[in-house]
């Protein structure tokens, strides 16, 4: 099958800013790293339940999302390479039928002719005619390429299916990773307008004052969907004083102590692309002396590696997570933190001993972000950055109660963090919005 990208009216936006056009080069570019009639089959994600008949809002799985657009559960798409252009492939789309019956308690879904006219498929299938067509579309196959599980029981048992055809089998993340990593001019735009809303919902969270972090995470949430984005992108963290220590506290629950910090890692997401932010900010509107040489060490680091994220710096994320030790390491000694001297350390390996920057800075400085928070599953941290990557620059310092560290400092908790993507000769920061400068934090109040 060639396809020439003359469909039905390839400029129709399928979701917010991705267009039918994009959805199909994408589905182009992965059947060109396929060999010759290999083929990609994805399943749609399954509605999710809390408790008992009570599901969660249903969101599709990311790869199947980006390489369709197709937004329903119950539904499979195959890509299969049918030739060496890029134009030769073939796209199934097995999904549900009209249903008017069930339409009327679940709301309306696409069908079949949908698929085909409106998602641009060579071919729709109702999804209970599977078992039935898919050993016809896989004859002649030279290898499957799937992350389906043989366990998996729906839709129409794919997974027990697929092994029954003794077909040679590959994981298929390496080759979306490969695509969905680099973004394009689009996927930078949506993630540019979620970051630039949650960035001014975080700043204006700071002009007012807090007294339980539940309330301050209601209003963000809030006001992500007030102002244009579909709502959280994730579960916030909003810790406040030592609770900031624990780098993934999302109880949120407590009292925001006169006199704390407040660190917030939050962000919203637009059609379907999230944004990632974090700042941290004194709940009384003014630093103290020690909170504010803190965070201005953390903030210098954090400013000298969003300065890497360009293609002509050649650098990878963990390189920029050395720098971001290096930097730290500089920054503490300054005010007053002993015993960190650089010593025989690649990332998450330590030669001689405990290395105190592990206490102070246990995490990774950053991770790809894009349809997912932790986008890419799987694709490497040492990989150069280049043009389209979309990353996080997080370094932080977490001080516990331990008498290494010096007393005014100990509880004390700094992130800061912004979704930046990777341009040739410099970054394109998604998040300025939310501001960071000690003079316009206290400036709000």
């Amino acid at each position: 099958m060639r396809h020439t990208l003359t469909f039905s009216n390839p400029a129709k936006v399928l979701t917010q800013g991705i267009t039918a056009r994009e959805y199909a080069s994408r589905r182009s570019r992965l059947s060109q790293s396929l060999p010759q009639d290999g083929v990609a089959i994805l399943a749609a994600a399954d509605l999710k339940y809390r408790s008992g008949a009570v599901f969660f809002p249903y969101r599709q799985d990311s790869n199947f999302l980006y390489l369709t657009g197709f937004l329903e559960p119950e539904s499979i798409a195959i890509i299969r390479k049918t030739g060496p252009t890029p134009e030769d492939y073939l796209f199934t789309l097995f999904c549900r039928s009209k249903d008017p019956k069930a339409e009327q308690w679940s709301g309306p879904w696409s069908g079949l002719a949908a698929a085909e006219d409106i998602f641009n498929a060579d071919n729709a299938y109702d999804i209970s005619k599977l078992s039935s067509t898919l050993p016809n579309l896989l004859r002649g196959a030279s290898r499957i390429y799937t992350d389906i599980p043989h366990s998996l029981t729906t839709p129409a048992t794919i997974g027990p299916l697929l092994k029954s055809l003794s077909l040679p089998t590959s994981p298929l993340q390496p080759l979306v990773n490969s695509l969905r990593a680099i973004k394009s001019e689009a996927e930078i735009a949506n993630m540019r307008h979620a970051g630039q809303v949650s960035g001014r919902v975080i700043t204006q969270a700071m002009r007012r004052s807090w007294s339980y972090e539940k309330d301050l995470q209601s209003y963000l949430d809030n006001g992500f969907t007030q102002h244009g984005l579909s709502g959280p992108a994730y579960v916030p963290v909003v810790a406040g004083a030592s609770r900031g220590c624990m780098i993934h506290y999302v109880h949120n629950t407590s009292t925001l102590p006169p006199g704390s910090t407040v660190l917030v890692d939050a962000g919203g997401e637009y059609g379907y692309y999230v944004t990632d932010i974090t700042r941290t900010w004194p709940v009384d509107g003014k630093f103290s002396p020690a909170q504010k040489d803190l965070y201005n060490a953390v903030l210098t680091v954090q400013r000298q590696c969003v300065a890497l994220c360009r293609e002509n710096a050649g650098v990878s994320l963990d390189e920029i997570h050395r720098a971001a030790e290096n930097g730290l390491r500089e920054q503490l000694a300054l005010i007053g933190f002993e015993g960190l001297t650089a010593g025989t350390k690649r990332w998450g390996q330590t030669v001689g001993g405990e290395d105190l920057m592990d206490v102070l800075f246990p995490h990774h400085v950053g991770h790809y972000v894009g349809l997912d928070v932790h986008d890419v599953p799987g694709y490497g941290r040492s990989v150069p950055l280049k043009k389209g990557h979309c990353v996080t620059v997080e370094p932080g310092v977490y001080v516990p109660d331990d008498e290494r560290f010096p007393k005014h400092f100990r509880g004390l908790a700094v992130r800061v963090e912004d979704s930046v993507a990777v341009d040739e000769e410099g970054p394109i920061v998604l998040t300025t919005e939310a501001v960071k400068e000690v003079e316009d934090i206290e400036a709000l109040r």
